[in-house]
């Protein structure tokens, strides 16, 4: 879990996060871990599972797609257009420890 969000994740993934303070190259580990599925072993945190942790490697910062904001009042006169690019952080999930 990172960025008030939770993602499903295996060893190898790539994946497309909230932006993290963290240069490209650089180790992050994510210590909020929710549940474990590994095969018929399977465990579920109370929130969270003791000991787990999700190493991961960051590959580059950047930003997303460009979108249009319009907000519009009819009658009044008032438009308003303004864009917004959402920066995101690429990971490679490593090892995952129970």
């Amino acid at each position: 879990m990172t960025g008030g969000k939770q993602y499903n994740v295996s060893e190898g993934d790539m994946l497309f996060i909230e932006k993290l303070n963290a240069e490209a190259g650089e180790d992050v580990v994510f210590d909020q871990v929710l549940a474990i599925v590994d095969g018929e072993n399977t465990k579920f945190g109370t929130p969270v599972v003791e000991g787990a942790k999700v190493d991961a490697k960051v590959v580059k910062n950047g930003k997303g797609k460009k979108i249009r904001v319009f907000k519009y009042t009819p009658k009044k006169g008032y438009r308003k257009r303004q864009g917004h690019r959402q920066p995101y952080t690429k990971v490679e999930i490593g090892k995952i420890s129970f």
